[in-house]
């Protein structure tokens, strides 16, 4: 059975993160962009980030320009713009994408595990969120309008 161990992403600076590593964690997958209408929900991440990474909670967060190209920049761009405007401190990830060919393996188990929509396996747009267990299990996946803090009470359950 597949899980998150299974696979390795990179980090916005570049290196190698093995999954593995966050087994144990209970994680949030959100694929992002720092010119889109869900933008200000950097917001509502890093105050669920905040709250609940002491007890084993984190937020991945993976950029992601292909959606109306609402995300352009160089990966020191979109970490200095997350921390000045939103005071991001929950990991970022480099620049991937979500669909297509050229779509993340992370992204392509995940969207299989949690079909959207009517079995739909695509992403629609950014800020879609996935919820991660600490087995590495995918949980739930929530649509870009679901704001983070409507995900707490499912966050708490599995801490």
């Amino acid at each position: 059975m597949t899980t998150i161990a299974d696979f390795t992403v990179t980090t916005n600076r570049g290196e190698p993160l093995d999954l593995s590593e966050k087994l144990g964690t209970v994680l949030l997958v959100v694929n992002t962009a720092s010119k889109c209408g869900f933008t200000p929900q950097y917001d509502g991440l890093e105050k669920l980030y905040e709250t609940y990474k002491d007890r084993g909670f984190e937020v991945l967060g993976f950029p992601c320009n292909q959606f109306g190209a609402q995300e352009p920049g160089s990966a020191d761009e979109i970490d200095q713009f997350c921390k000045v405007n939103f005071g991001v401190t929950f990991p970022l990830m480099e620049k991937i994408e979500v669909n297509g060919d050229g779509a993340s393996p992370l992204y392509d188990w995940m969207k299989g595990e949690a079909p959207g929509l009517m079995g739909s396996k695509s992403i629609k747009w950014n800020f879609t969120k996935f919820l991660i267990d600490r087995d590495g299990k995918v949980v739930r996946r929530y649509a870009p309008t679901d704001k983070p803090e409507s995900i707490a009470k499912d966050i708490e359950k599995l801490l």
